[in-house]
């Protein structure tokens, strides 16, 4: 797989493991931490979440700007790396994450720091493909890279929730996902006798192995070793990015440096015709960017409604035993199916039928749109999240079966891997060559502007038909569809 490409690929893909596995670690536990560490509503907490994803990719505009000003790629790079650290390290820490607010600051460290990181690195291996000898691979080359990068993110939900569950275990308790939201809610007085002598009394029974002699101790007990667990899950990512900062430092000499290119006479036509093929490049980046906006928007509620989803309407156990194991299934795809798509472009190629670039970001948000037609059709019928909350949750017996996520999951790796490394690739093609740092920034900002608008899925989750919701989320796919299709040629003829 990795024979003809740059020698530098693969040590660049291990160094965005610790990365991934930081994102991922944040992506399964994240919303689900700030409800029960805050006693917020999925809405709120939506607000956090999305500042948040929005902020690390809104940063890598700055990241990109650093460095190509500085012409000090690896630096930043470095940078980056560290500061992802020191903001993990504050999350894992009880006795510093007080507030929500203190809790955003330091999610703020670990974007700035992902900032100064992911742009950069994906310059760097955009620029391993401007040598004649890789070019007509840069597309694979970047497939590759995005499925190495998944294999610590396959690994990091499910260590991240073995040590919340290890340590709640410690104190004597078993794990419930609905559990620190009643016992929030039996604290506050908001629960009525119904719920409080049947499902809370059922569950904290079932959770301590006998009934508890008092349910407000136990609550705050509970919540207590639910939420350290949490804190100490957060140290798994640390423990990876001080391994990928170590990859890093041990082989940067195989990554390139930017090219400082030599100034040369040019004619004013030359120059003037130089401006107008700049001038088209941006305009096309910037069209792709504004198309991804609406992916990011939807694909991204994979941390959000979907894991309020398999929170509250899902039956867990068997393969599927708590809600953080969800976020395993998207990278572990990631590296499964890569190979299967890569085989499938290479024999389109063969037979002079591979679909450009553009087309393949125009197929992906149809795919996208398929996932959330599934989505909707599984969750017809289903109560309001409302009716849901005022019940105590939703019995088992009308919980939807986990192979629905799966199959919804399933469908959106497919999608992601026809927009996202594809999409990057197209960047790397198409940018001026004294953008590049600042263009997959441009590209990281369009994804920032998606992720800002995360929340809008929770409200919508909190307040009207589950299906209605997932139908907001098909339209908007399908319509990106749609309008990429009609720009498919124009694109095609600048990236040439």
């Amino acid at each position: 797989m990795l024979k003809g490409h740059p020698k530098g690929l693969l040590p660049a893909a291990l160094s965005n493991m610790g990365e991934r596995f930081g994102f991922y670690t944040m992506m399964a536990i994240l919303i689900l931490f700030l409800m029960s560490k805050f006693n917020i509503t999925g809405t709120e907490a939506g607000k956090l979440y999305s500042i948040f994803y929005a902020s690390i990719y809104v940063l890598a505009l700055v990241g990109g700007l650093i460095a190509d000003k500085l012409r000090n790629y690896k630096g930043t790079i470095i940078a980056g790396l560290l500061t992802m650290t020191l903001g993990y390290f504050l999350l894992a820490t009880p006795a510093l994450i007080t507030t929500k607010y203190i809790a955003l600051g330091a999610l703020m460290v670990i974007a700035f720091g992902n900032g100064l990181f992911k742009g950069n690195l994906q310059a760097v291996v955009g620029q391993m493909y401007d040598n004649d000898e890789y070019r007509n691979k840069r597309d694979s080359g970047f497939q590759i890279f995005y499925m190495f990068i998944n294999v610590g993110a396959m690994f990091s939900p499910l260590l991240a929730t073995w040590v919340r569950n290890a340590f709640v275990k410690m104190q004597g308790y078993g794990y419930n996902a609905e559990l620190p939201g009643l016992c929030h809610q039996y604290l506050d007085g908001n629960m009525s006798e119904d719920v409080v002598n049947g499902r809370f009394t059922q569950l904290a029974s079932s959770v301590s192995g006998s009934l508890p002699a008092d349910l407000a101790d136990f609550s705050v007990k509970y919540l207590d070793a639910f939420n350290t667990g949490f804190h100490y899950a957060f140290l798994t990512a640390v423990g990876a990015m001080v391994i990928s900062l170590f990859i890093f430092l041990f082989t940067k000499n195989m990554l390139p440096n930017p090219q400082v290119r030599t100034k040369v006479a040019m004619s004013a036509d030359q120059i003037k015709q130089d401006a107008k093929e700049i001038k088209q490049r941006i305009l096309a980046l910037f069209a792709v960017f504004g198309i991804v906006i609406f992916f990011w928007f939807s694909f991204h509620q994979n941390g959000l409604t979907l894991t309020m989803f398999a929170k509250d309407y899902t039956l867990l156990g068997g393969i599927f035993p708590s809600v953080e194991t969800f976020q395993s299934i998207n990278p572990f795809l990631v590296v499964f199916l890569t190979p299967v798509i890569i085989f499938i472009f290479s024999a389109l190629a063969k037979r002079g039928k591979e679909p450009s670039t553009p087309k393949k970001i125009a197929i992906g948000m149809g795919i996208a749109g398929l996932a959330f037609v599934v989505m909707l059709i599984g969750s017809i019928g289903l109560p309001l999240f409302t009716d849901v909350q005022a019940m105590g949750g939703l019995p088992d017996i009308q919980k939807v079966t986990p192979w629905l996520l799966f199959g919804v999951y399933f469908i959106l790796t497919v999608a992601e891997l026809f927009i996202s490394p594809l999409g990057l690739s197209f960047v790397s093609k198409v940018a001026p060559a004294h953008l590049q740092g600042l263009m997959q920034g441009g590209w990281l900002a369009a994804t920032a502007v998606g992720n800002g608008s995360l929340f809008l899925g929770a409200m919508m989750y909190e307040t009207i038909s589950i299906s209605v919701t997932w139908s907001v989320f098909v339209i908007v796919c399908l319509s990106s569809m749609i309008i990429m299709f009609a720009m498919v040629s124009w694109l095609e003829r600048v990236a040439k």
